[in-house]
């Protein structure tokens, strides 16, 4: 077996090296963009609409296993079957590749979670070991039983297939075993083949950036160096559940017989556990304590992925409530968003503390911070833990707790930029810098943002414009502390002005909401004898009454489809609604469609959830009809342009998809 190993790992000494794994003083931060049965939520035409507001904040997202998985039920895409065949119960290959051209387009690449531990079988005559034949650019692609570890499921998977004369791999699995479907044997020149190829697909066709592997403590560390070598991802981490001494050994094992650096991150399943910790035991010297993680040290901080919660760890219905945070969600944040390492934010921890997360990752960039940055601890105590991070702009000192407060901090050194329950930022006066308090994002007027000089210097002086110019020393000015009232949407920037000159320029776009309508729109590729819509908004108000809701008898006609469609007033920015679709006595019904903010068209399948009737997202797919707001001219030309939130945009803030005189018009 060792010789048989060390034959195949020799052959790899033919590729060029590649080094890339996860970049030195990279400063960006992920998010997780999905939590556990997140179809609704998270789909990709989902996800898609909300690239605006997300790509300011976060240079990566993670996605679910984006595969076809051979079922007509929602799964999540751990169970894989087809490589090449990218339809998933998030949506389509082409909303797939719709949604990650625009977040590139923005500046933002998707990281595609790649599961090649294992791989399930097309079940066809119940078999246990059938692939499906697949082809890409002129090849065919199948895995066959004996690419099968020979000890899969500890023998069970051998005996099964010995009885009907079936033959596995004389190999035993490299690493841990996982029971939920066929370990697949990575010593196999096959097997290497058709992961290479996937891989190579996934980056060149669908356009992901880079991966993160599922299960990798399932087979070695080896097999990565050769994967990520021939794919060349920009980004690669594994997810290796362990100690820090067990993950700091597989970071090293990414480097193969072919590079010379490791060629994969991995998640710093040490930090979550402290952070854990320190609340659950209302004990913050937990953050102190060993086990070192692996971002306090000093190599391989740069190959650490951070993280507080993830869809393995949240907590998700009562009975399985996983490993979850069970409070201070803002202070666990604070503390990931302030550390070296490349922060990982969890989405249901983004959807709920907006707000907050943006100040705190506006923060980190004022800074400098990045995932080498360096950490000292300044005090560790029950009721609260401090500590710096020096980054390439200033020193950010992050205080978290029970009683933050209670930290006393040299006012000549330190400026108070952000604080909240369980959390406070100071940043150093060394700085120089300004901070505005309200980060990016919609609001209603008027918008009142605090201007803050950091800086060492008294009496220093903050110059600012509004209309998206960059200010001088001529500009408009205000005293630290001063307040700006913000009664329209504009993009404010604002610098220090030391001896004559603006220095560290920081930029906020705002947008002002003002309420409008939107329009649902709903069709069947089933026989439904009519529509009756249940709407209810977040705050639980249902628009058409109780249960099943109102008879929709509104339509037109679209590209040769019936839309039935119903138009709702949007009041808020915090506003969404919610819909199911019935028949009039509610026995067929959908899924709950969640979260609608704008325009949307939604087509009923024949493919169901249990009972209930998926729904697909196919708004994105219309580029007739689209609906234009109160202002519209007469001959129904729109005078202004405006976002798919439904919001005006000014030329100066145009990105992204804008509505314009009733068309779709793209700006990068």
């Amino acid at each position: 077996m060792k010789k048989l190993i060390l034959l195949c790992l020799s052959a790899l000494l033919h590729l060029s090296a590649y080094s890339q794994g996860w970049p030195s003083d990279y400063g960006g931060v992920m998010l997780q963009g999905f939590y556990w049965d997140s179809y609704g939520e998270t789909s990709w035409p989902k996800l898609q609409a909300q690239a605006d507001e997300i790509a300011p904040y976060f240079q990566l997202v993670w996605v679910p296993q984006s595969g076809w998985c051979n079922s007509d039920y929602n799964q999540m895409g751990y169970t894989p079957v087809y490589y090449f065949d990218q339809r998933s119960s998030f949506g389509s290959e082409s909303q797939l590749k719709n949604m990650i051209a625009a977040f590139r387009e923005r500046g933002t690449g998707v990281i595609a979670d790649v599961v090649i531990n294992h791989r399930n079988k097309m079940g066809a005559g119940g078999s246990w070991v059938d692939y499906p034949i697949e082809t890409y650019k002129g090849h065919t692609y199948q895995m066959l039983p004996s690419d099968i570890c020979r000890n899969d499921d500890g023998g069970q998977t051998y005996n099964w297939a010995n009885g009907k004369g079936i033959s596995l791999s004389e190999n035993n699995d490299t690493g841990e075993d996982w029971s939920g479907c066929r370990d697949i044997d990575h010593l196999s020149p096959n097997v290497q083949n058709c992961v290479k190829a996937y891989l190579k697909f996934l980056l060149e066709d669908i356009g992901y950036t880079g991966f993160r592997y599922d299960m990798v403590k399932g087979f070695y560390a080896y097999f990565i160096a050769d994967y990520n070598c021939y794919a060349k991802p920009a980004f690669s981490v594994g997810e290796y559940w362990d100690s820090s001494a067990k993950i700091r050994e597989w970071v090293n094992n990414s480097r193969g017989y072919v590079s010379e650096t490791p060629t994969s991150a991995a998640f710093d399943f040490q930090f979550r556990y402290r952070v854990r910790d320190a609340i659950n035991n209302a004990d913050w010297r937990w953050l102190g304590y060993d086990e070192k993680p692996l971002s306090a040290d000093n190599y391989y901080k740069q190959y650490a992925v951070t993280f507080v919660e993830n869809h393995d760890t949240e907590h998700r219905i009562n009975g399985a409530e996983q490993d979850p945070i069970r409070s201070d969600t803002l202070a666990a944040n604070a503390y990931l968003l302030a550390m070296p390492g490349t922060p990982c934010v969890f989405y249901t921890h983004w959807r709920d503390c907006k707000y907050n997360l943006k100040q705190m990752i506006l923060a980190r960039r004022l800074a400098g911070i990045c995932n080498t940055s360096s950490k000292e601890e300044k005090y560790s105590a029950k009721d609260y833990y401090a500590a710096t991070v020096t980054g390439k702009n200033g020193t950010l000192l992050c205080v978290v707790g029970n009683k933050p407060q209670n930290y006393s901090v040299s006012r000549t050194q330190y400026t108070e930029i952000l604080s909240g329950k369980g959390y406070r930022y100071l940043l150093s006066r060394s700085a120089n810098t300004v901070w505005m308090d309200v980060p990016d994002g919609t609001y209603e007027a008027p918008l009142k943002v605090t201007l803050s000089a950091i800086s060492k210097l008294s009496g220093a002086k903050i110059v600012y414009t509004t209309d998206g110019s960059e200010p001088t020393a001529e500009s408009a000015q205000i005293s630290s502390g001063g307040v700006l009232s913000i009664q329209s949407s504009c993009t404010l920037k604002a610098g220090l002005l030391l001896d004559g000159k603006v220095q560290n320029v920081q930029t906020r776009v705002y947008q002002i909401f003002e309420p409008h309508d939107i329009t649902i729109h709903v069709s069947s590729d089933v026989a439904w004898s009519a529509m009756t819509f249940y709407i209810w908004d977040n705050n639980n108000n249902q628009l058409n009454g109780n249960w099943p809701g109102k008879r929709i008898l509104t339509t037109k006609n679209i590209d040769g489809k019936r839309w039935y469609y119903q138009t709702i007033r949007l009041t808020s920015p915090e506003q969404y609604f919610n819909l199911v679709v019935s028949i009039t006595s509610g026995s067929k019904q959908t899924v709950d469609v969640t979260g609608i903010t704008s325009d949307c068209y939604l087509c009923i399948d024949g493919t169901k959830e249990g009972t209930k009737y998926i729904v697909k997202d196919m708004t994105t797919d219309i580029t007739t009809d689209l609906h234009l707001p109160a202002d519209a001219a007469a001959g129904g030309v729109s005078k202004k342009a405006y976002n798919l939130q439904g919001l005006p945009v000014s030329g100066v803030n145009r990105k992204g998809i804008v509505i314009e005189e009733g068309r779709k018009t793209l700006y990068k």
